[in-house]
């Protein structure tokens, strides 16, 4: 699932070196949030208008962690 999300991000951003995905231990409820980093110049591509990106990056994610019975949350920072 990191692998994904890094790889998402990195064909959206001019610098794909700076692109970081953190994970945070699955909560009690069994969900795992995964950090999405940036750079500053970036965040524009990375969010999109009206914030459209950053819900298809979520929707893609999600439906990858379907399919492995798993909850997932994708936060940009």
């Amino acid at each position: 699932m990191q692998e994904l999300l890094l790889a998402v991000a990195r064909g959206l951003v001019e610098d794909k070196e700076a692109v970081q995905v953190t994970v945070d231990p699955a909560r009690e409820d069994g969900t795992v949030v995964y950090h999405l980093k940036v750079a500053e110049a970036d965040m524009g591509h990375v969010i999109g208008k009206q914030g459209r990106i950053a819900k298809a990056i979520r929707v893609v994610m999600r439906a990858a962690a379907a399919r492995h019975d798993e909850k997932v949350v994708v936060e940009i920072d």
